[in-house]
């Protein structure tokens, strides 16, 4: 099998906030470093790494360094990672929307790229128009496009509006005809961004199987980013992790989606800091984890325990309206449930100083398995204020009860089983 997309220590710099270097005096440094003496750019030698939870300390930032690896032909990768990871500026790099500032890329073959809502077309045009144009821009002859038209239209739904101006399309027409047109006119690569979240259930399923059906029934290559691990797990045969800008672990998907979801804690059930995790307006956490309850974060959790998530943190200032809100999430990176504070007496005024809260999770009411949770904090002096805003923040893993040999071994389907009380009574 050959390689379809080679990347050969790929970087992208940019300097925050502004465009290029920002002053005439770096820009002149720059050309006389590199085009007169021939020398490496001075500014790849500084920049912080890409960190955006994290305050700057240079003018420059590695949105992407020394990322190197090989996609085969006919595979397809997931690329995964958090919000500000680098996942879309490594897909924007690919497609040449933008140039790497060290590295090399090879693409072997056509690609079609759907970054955003809309990419490749043009407004004022109508969606038959649009067709046509990236078909061009493919390299297609206009007969090669016109043989595909019926096939794309009846794909994307929008026979109806399909000689209406794509500016009068919604988010999700758009993303429906953009799909369909970069799926059908055969490109040797498909780029697909983060877009088919804005799609209905319905589309989603639809496009996953015909990304299905070009990878393996056509052998086409196939680079995907989504946060949905689901569609990930299902579609993608290889996957690779970005974070702040690294590469931190390619390989098989599901090696690859635990460790994403587990993430690099030693203990992955509990995170406490030395010096404290700061949020806005003079919100610190302290500490935040999961034992079962009375026990230590070292012990073995099974489904049978009562599980309490301890929470400790502190307060620079006063809160006039403070609550944390809570979403577990499935292996699979699926919501199952969210929970709150809000409106059980900790919407409170909240004097400034150190404070735990404990969350109870009751036993026999999650399956066995790992559990990621989404940890958010909240201020409501008038309007909502974000204070804190972390995903896939802590993970807990959950062991099966002891079973007799002879017994059932195998896990029961769903992610949660909760024992409800069941009432039997002969009534003749």
């Amino acid at each position: 099998m050959s390689t379809a997309i080679e990347f050969n220590h790929v970087g992208k710099q940019y300097r925050l906030g502004l465009v290029s270097t920002g002053t005439i005096a770096h820009d002149l440094n720059r050309w006389w470093q590199t085009s007169i003496l021939r020398h490496e750019d001075p500014y790849l030698k500084i920049g912080s790494v890409n960190d955006r939870a994290q305050k700057a300390d240079s003018e420059y930032v590695w949105a992407l360094r020394d990322i190197d690896f090989k996609v085969e032909q006919g595979d397809v990768v997931g690329i995964i990672g958090k919000n500000g990871a680098g996942k879309s500026t490594l897909l924007k790099l690919l497609s040449k929307v933008t140039a790497p500032t060290t590295g090399t890329i090879r693409a072997r073959g056509r690609i079609a790229s759907l970054l955003e809502v809309g990419t490749g077309f043009h407004g004022e045009m109508t969606g038959r128009e649009n067709i046509y144009m990236n078909g061009a821009i493919l390299g297609m002859t206009k007969q090669e496009i016109a043989a595909k038209l019926d096939e794309i239209v009846a794909f994307s739904g929008c026979e109806r509006y399909i000689d209406t101006p794509v500016k009068r399309y919604s988010s999700g027409m758009m993303v429906r005809l953009g799909f369909a047109v970069a799926a059908h006119l055969d490109p040797e690569i498909l780029v697909v961004d983060e877009v088919l979240a804005v799609g209905d259930a319905e589309f989603q399923k639809k496009a996953i199987g015909k990304m299905k059906d070009v990878s393996q029934g056509e052998g086409r290559t196939v680079l995907f980013v989504s946060h949905n691990m689901t569609s990930i797990k299902s579609l993608c045969k290889h996957g690779v992790i970005l974070q702040n800008g690294m590469l931190i672990d390619q390989g098989e998907i599901d090696p690859i989606v635990s460790h994403y979801l587990r993430g690099d804690n030693d203990l992955d059930n509990h995170k406490v800091w030395n010096e404290p995790y700061k949020g806005n307006n003079g919100f610190e956490l302290l500490e935040i984890g999961v034992r079962p309850k009375g026990g230590d974060y070292t012990d073995v959790m099974r489904v049978s325990d009562e599980l309490e998530l301890v929470m400790r943190y502190r307060l620079q200032q006063p809160l006039e309206k403070f609550w944390i809100t809570l979403h577990l999430k499935n292996e699979q990176g699926e919501r199952l449930f969210s929970t709150t504070g809000a409106n059980r007496c900790y919407d409170k005024h909240h004097e400034a100083g150190e404070y735990e809260q404990i969350c109870h999770l009751p036993k026999d009411f999650f399956n066995w398995g790992t559990f990621t949770i989404d940890f958010m904090a909240f201020n409501q002096p008038s309007n909502i204020e974000c204070l804190m805003s972390e995903s896939d923040f802590i993970s807990f893993t959950l062991a099966n009860r002891p079973v007799e040999i002879g017994g059932w071994m195998g896990r029961e389907p769903g992610d949660i089983t909760p024992k409800f009380e069941y009432i039997e009574h002969k009534v003749h």
